[in-house]
């Protein structure tokens, strides 16, 4: 197949791009490097197969011709991050809404054979029943979320409408090597090793006891190609790692000795943990990678973070204030 990925020089994107070579599919990736980097893909440009185009999913008329004879369109591309949702949500909307459209109308014009979208499982907000299964209600605590939900309606309306085999997945807490290290506070795993890395304490938000389904990236990749595989459209789907484990529980895997907490933030669940038996049924798929399995291949790969942001609890109290003056 020719597989075109938005935003495959990303975190997923990239491990993406890796699998669909490695299986002997031609890869297409669009990304404009604003999250991305050259870093994620340089083993790949010498690769006959694989082609890179700097553009922004923004641009409807820039994009258009790199879906050319495309089969596989991955979707991916989008910002994330969730302060920076409430100070700049026309961002948000333009990339994660507007762009959407833009490759939705790209794919439909060549007629692609299958369309999956990332969603969020920031979708559910504070869920009332774990594990959440995709039927739970929708209650988007903030731009990212409510953006990257209506990105999701816009494939499904399009699936519909317009025919197109497309299904969406529900990622829930990706880590791995290669997870961004740059730009606003957000995922835990890159504060703590950058932390980690200056031996500085860890900063737990609340009691720690909070619980999140954490999820190692080559089964994401993995669930992506089984999702372009499957004779199945139109479904929206999790994907998890089938169980749920506490921010303690991680810092005690990535040995973390000293640790000061920090204020529990409003619009946080205490839990995330996906339902998977839809996944199971309708893709084949499951998660391969346990917790203590995906934390050690982190840390044999730590040196990547040498360069992330340390954050210590002045700082992320200065830059999650619009959080508690929005949600609080």
């Amino acid at each position: 197949m020719k597989a075109l990925i938005t935003g495959g020089a990303g975190f997923i994107g990239s491990h993406l791009s890796d699998k669909l070579i490695e299986s002997g599919h031609q890869v297409v990736v669009i990304d404009n490097l604003a999250n991305g980097t050259m870093a994620n893909i340089k083993h790949l440009l010498d690769n006959k197969n694989f082609k890179f185009y700097e553009f922004d999913i923004i641009n409807l008329e820039d994009i258009k011709p790199a879906f050319k004879g495309v089969d596989w369109v991955f979707h991916l591309a989008g910002i994330g991050d969730i302060v920076p949702s409430i100070e700049n949500p026309k961002d948000y909307y333009d990339c994660n809404v507007t762009g959407t459209f833009n490759v939705l109308e790209s794919s439909r014009e060549v007629g692609v054979k299958k369309i999956v979208y990332a969603a969020s499982s920031t979708c559910y907000g504070i869920p009332d029943t774990y594990p959440t299964e995709e039927t739970s209600d929708i209650r988007p605590q903030f731009p990212y979320a409510l953006t990257k939900n209506m990105g999701e309606d816009l494939v499904m309306h399009w699936s519909q409408t317009y025919d197109i085999p497309a299904i969406s997945l529900r990622l829930f807490n990706v880590y791995g090597p290669r997870s961004r290290t740059s730009g606003a506070y957000g995922a835990v795993f890159g504060v703590f090793l950058a932390q980690k890395l200056a031996e500085k304490p860890f900063t737990i938000v609340g009691d720690g006891e909070q619980t999140r389904d954490f999820t190692f990236v080559s089964d994401i990749a993995a669930a992506f190609i089984a999702a372009a595989e499957a004779n199945v459209s139109g479904e929206i789907i999790n994907i998890g790692s089938d169980n749920t484990y506490s921010v303690n529980r991680l810092v005690e895997l990535l040995h973390g000795t000293d640790v000061v907490h920090i204020p529990k933030r409003p619009g946080e669940p205490d839990c995330t943990w996906a339902d998977i038996s839809k996944a199971r049924r309708l893709l084949n798929w499951k998660p391969k990678v346990s917790l203590e399995e995906g934390v050690s291949v982190v840390l044999d790969n730590i040196d990547f973070w040498r360069e992330a942001p340390l954050w210590t609890p002045e700082s992320i109290a200065d830059a999650t204030k619009n959080w508690f003056k929005y949600l609080g």
